[in-house]
């Protein structure tokens, strides 16, 4: 028969432990919307992938849809998300990014606001690869630091398979 210190203890741990699990449950996710084709299997092996910081101040947040994820605070968060539409030819400004690991990437990059690039949102969608990949970045993340961190990306969103590059392009 358990003795009442026994008791109290077991029903001291059982309350700290779901204390623990309800406020881990508060911590605010990135809303975001799932893309057209995020059921992509391929989108699985691109988030699981990715990274957990992209550098000082960008670790890994929680989103609130399937083949997306994030990083930084949750109020202004790169976020990345699979299954977007891939695009087609186009004459918005495309790069190749290349990783430390030799992993290249071509990304069509598009300020939302051409006419303020330095205080613009940012949009990097993945080139001529299925299913295609989106990454947002905040005006304040862009203005903050280099957005070079995409590199880091490379190496997951190579998980989807380059089909096309683009013509006459630019290095990152």
């Amino acid at each position: 028969m358990p003795t009442t210190r026994t008791v109290r203890r077991t029903a001291a741990l059982t309350l700290g432990a779901g204390t623990a699990a309800l406020l881990s449950g508060c911590a605010p996710a990135v809303p975001v919307d799932a893309a057209p084709y995020a059921t992509d299997p391929l989108c699985a092996d691109v988030v699981l992938t990715t990274p957990d910081s992209l550098g000082e101040g960008l670790d890994r947040v929680d989103t609130t849809s399937q083949a997306t994820t994030a990083w930084g605070e949750p109020s202004a968060a790169v976020v990345l998300r699979c299954g977007v539409e891939p695009l087609g030819p186009t004459t918005e400004r495309c790069v190749t990014v290349e990783a430390p690991d030799g992993t290249s990437v071509d990304w069509v990059v598009v300020a939302d606001d051409p006419a303020d690039e330095q205080g613009s949102d940012w949009t990097f969608t993945t080139y001529g690869r299925v299913p295609a990949v989106e990454v947002r970045v905040p005006a304040d993340v862009a203005s903050a630091r280099s957005t070079s961190f995409v590199d880091a990306l490379g190496a997951a969103v190579s998980r989807a398979p380059a089909e096309r590059s683009c013509v006459g392009l630019d290095a990152f």
